[in-house]
C-alpha cells in the first residue's frame, strides 16, 4: 500500500532517520519532524520542539498534516539526564496519545519502545512480550512508562502498536552507543601514524541482541500497515533473536578496520547502563503478526557502520 501520509516524530535520530527514508522509498508522503528542521534524505520536513510543545499545539500540528500513520521515534538514551529522559520517553508520549485520541480522523500510532524495558533476565532465557518488565535504571523505566501510556490509550480505542526494539546498529549509529563509539574512534585513528592505537572500553562481558537499523525501519513499515485487528494494542519484539557476545562485535569492527588497534578494557564508574548482561528477544510475534524477520547479517551491518564513520571523518590536512 503506497501513497499514505506518514509523520515521523524524531526524524533526525538514528531510528527516525532510517524510518523516514524507508517510508519515502516505498512511495509514501513523509513528514520528518524534530526540534530543528531535519535534514532527511527524502520527504518533507518540519521543526517542532517535541519536548516543550503542549498537547494542544501537538494536536493542531497533527490536524494540519492529517497523517494516516504517526511513528514515534522520539526518545533519549543513557547520556541524557533523568529529567530529559522523563520529558521525552514518558511525558511526551502522554501528550502524543492524548492529541491522537482527539483527532477527527484516526491515525495509526507506531511507538518505538526498547528492549531495556524488560530489565535483567537470567542467561539463556529469551525475552517474550508476556514477561513482566522490571527495568534497571532511569532509561528503562521511562521507556516502559511511555509504552504503558500507549497500551492504556489502545485500551481506550486508540489504534496503536508498540515495537520493543533491541540494540540497533548499522550505518549512522550514534557515537553515544557502544558500536557507534568504536566505529568513530577507529575512523579517527585511520589517518594517524606512529604506532599502534589504543581503544579503551568498559569490560565487554555482556551478550546482547543487536538488529540492523534498516531492519527496524522495515518492521516499522510493516506495523504501520498491518490490519488493526492483528496489531492494535500489541507490543511486539523487534530484534534478531540472538544473544551475541559484545566482545565479538567489537573485535570484528577492529578486524574490519585493518588497524593495529589494542583493546583495553577498564571498569567504568558509569551507573546509567542497563545492567542486563544477557539479552535475547523472542521474535515469534513479529514473524506471525507482521510477516517480518531481520534480513541483514550483523557482519553487513558492521561493515556499513564502519564505512559510514569513515566517510564522516574530515579530510586530513595536506
Amino acid at each position: 500500500m503506497t501513497g499514505r501520509r506518514i509523520v515521523v516524530l524524531g526524524a533526525t535520530g538514528f531510528l527516525g532517520r532510517h524510518i523516514a527514508q524507508a517510508c519515502a522509498a516505498e512511495g509514501h508522503w513523509v513528514l520528518g519532524v524534530s526540534r530543528a528542521t531535519p535534514h532527511v534524505a527524502a520527504g518533507h520536513r518540519a521543526a517542532l520542539d517535541l519536548a516543550a510543545t503542549t498537547t494542544a499545539r501537538l494536536g493542531e500540528f497533527l490536524l494540519a498534516h492529517r497523517p494516516d500513520v504517526v511513528v514515534n521515534a522520539v526518545g533519549t538514551v543513557w547520556q541524557a539526564d533523568e529529567q530529559r529522559m522523563r520529558e521525552l520517553n514518558d511525558v511526551f508520549v502522554h501528550r502524543l496519545v492524548t492529541a491522537l485520541a482527539e483527532l477527527p480522523s484516526p491515525a495509526r500510532l507506531v511507538h518505538l519502545g526498547s528492549v531495556h524495558e524488560y530489565g535483567p533476565t537470567p542467561a539463556g532465557v529469551p525475552l517474550t512480550e508476556t514477561q513482566d518488565p522490571s527495568p534497571a535504571g532511569t532509561y528503562g523505566w521511562t521507556k516502559l512508562r511511555g509504552t504503558r501510556r500507549v497500551q492504556a490509550a489502545a485500551g481506550d480505542g486508540l489504534d496503536a502498536v508498540t515495537l520493543r526494539v533491541a540494540n540497533a546498529c548499522g550505518p549512522g549509529a550514534p557515537p553515544q552507543s557502544l558500536l557507534g563509539k568504536v566505529a568513530a574512534e577507529l575512523a579517527g585513528q585511520a589517518g594517524l601514524t606512529g604506532g599502534t592505537g589504543e581503544l579503551r572500553l568498559a569490560p565487554l562481558r555482556a551478550r546482547r541482541d543487536f538488529v540492523d537499523v534498516r531492519d527496524v525501519a522495515e518492521a516499522a513499515l510493516a506495523a504501520a500497515f498491518a490490519a488493526p485487528d492483528v496489531v492494535a494494542g500489541r507490543t511486539i519484539n523487534i530484534g534478531r533473536g540472538q544473544a551475541v557476545p559484545v566482545r565479538d562485535l567489537v573485535d570484528r569492527l577492529v578486524a574490519l578496520s585493518g588497524l593495529p588497534v589494542r583493546l583495553v578494557e577498564a571498569e567504568s564508574p558509569d551507573g546509567t547502563r542497563s545492567g542486563a548482561e544477557w539479552q535475547q528477544t523472542d521474535i515469534t510475534l513479529a514473524r506471525l503478526l507482521l510477516g517480518w524477520r531481520p534480513r541483514r547479517t550483523l557482519d553487513a551491518s558492521l561493515r556499513d557502520l564502519l564505512a559510514g564513520a569513515w566517510l564522516r571523518q574530515p579530510a586530513s590536512p595536506r
